[in-house]
């Protein structure tokens, strides 16, 4: 990590709040609305009765929802499959939650909801994963066509011009401010320049962890009841069940206070809470696929898990 000084603000709690959250949805006053299935809306006792993040990963032999060989927008820390990862299996779990069901993904059904509006996926390289799931998963919708990219210094965006949808990752791995002052590179918790980019963007989606969260390495094998195993280099499987041997990280664990304690329910605000879910995909990190044949247990290959995620996101934006 760099070497930054820290600059503290008043409230523990919005330190906590802001900084810590792994994916906090947030939604502008403009209404979106996602069809099931049947084209219909899930009622409102439907979603409240649902916990879409309870559940179990289930063999779907109609996995993968694309083609990653076909999406141009994949960088290649992410690309699994064009650096020769041998299994494909991972490729094949579909997250299911316990007692109900979610709509399948659906790209022509998000992009025709979002019509004229922007989504920004905003944090670390972990955002830039999931920012690549979701584009791949319209681009596949398409089928390519009429589809625009630009980046510049801080973020990428995908325009799929057929619907004025903009996908948009915005790359910031505190969230906060880092500035250059005489004493050095300050970062300070009590200043958001960075975002007034953010004011005109339909939905947001914020991440941010690892830069916060980091204790060294951790060796993953205790938890994956595998003694001695120390990267994910040889995993082609979940873990089975629905719960993870070590639970919740602390953060996750704030997290979740601080969104019951401190949101309210009227606000259009919403947890993403795929931590869990996650966790048991031990067969779908990056390990050394990548270009630069470096281990990475931390990323995730793109098709993969953070499909799931989208699909979650796509579900819960009907709420």
């Amino acid at each position: 990590m760099e070497n930054i000084q820290v600059k503290k603000m008043g409230s523990e709690i919005i330190i906590f709040f802001l900084l810590l959250c792994f994916l906090l949805i947030i939604f502008h006053p403009s209404n979106i609305y996602i069809a099931g299935q049947n084209g219909e809306v899930p009622s409102t006792r439907e979603q409240k009765s649902c916990n879409f993040y309870e559940g179990e990963w289930l063999y779907d032999e109609s996995y993968p929802l694309y083609d990653s060989s076909d999406c141009p927008f994949i960088r290649k820390e992410f690309a699994c499959l064009k650096y020769d990862r041998p299994d494909h299996q991972y490729l094949k779990y579909r997250w299911q939650p316990n007692g109900c069901n979610i709509p399948r993904f659906d790209g022509l059904d998000l992009l025709k909801r979002l019509k004229g509006k922007k989504v920004m996926f905003v944090g670390d390289s972990i955002s830039s994963n999931q920012w690549s799931s979701m584009v791949c998963l319209l681009h596949n919708a398409v089928k390519g066509s009429n589809i625009t990219s630009h980046t510049d210094k801080s973020t990428s965006t995908v325009t799929f011009q057929d619907y004025d949808v903009s996908i948009i990752v915005f790359n910031s791995h505190y969230l906060v401010d880092i500035e250059n002052e005489p004493r050095g590179r300050v970062l300070k918790l009590d200043s958001l320049k960075n975002g007034d980019a953010w004011k005109e963007i339909q939905v947001l989606v914020f991440n941010t962890w690892l830069w916060w969260y980091r204790r060294g390495d951790k060796q993953p094998g205790a938890d994956w009841h595998e003694p001695g195993v120390k990267s994910c280099s040889k995993e082609t499987t979940p873990m089975q069940g629905s719960t993870y041997p070590s639970g919740l990280p602390l953060a996750a664990k704030v997290v979740q206070e601080i969104m019951a304690n401190n949101i309210s329910s009227s606000k259009n605000a919403h947890l993403l809470d795929i931590t869990t879910l996650s966790q048991l995909r031990k067969d779908g990190h990056v390990s050394s696929y990548n270009a630069f044949k470096g281990m990475d247990c931390t990323h995730w290959c793109v098709a993969g898990v953070l499909d799931s995620w989208n699909h979650l996101l796509y579900a819960r934006l009907a709420s």
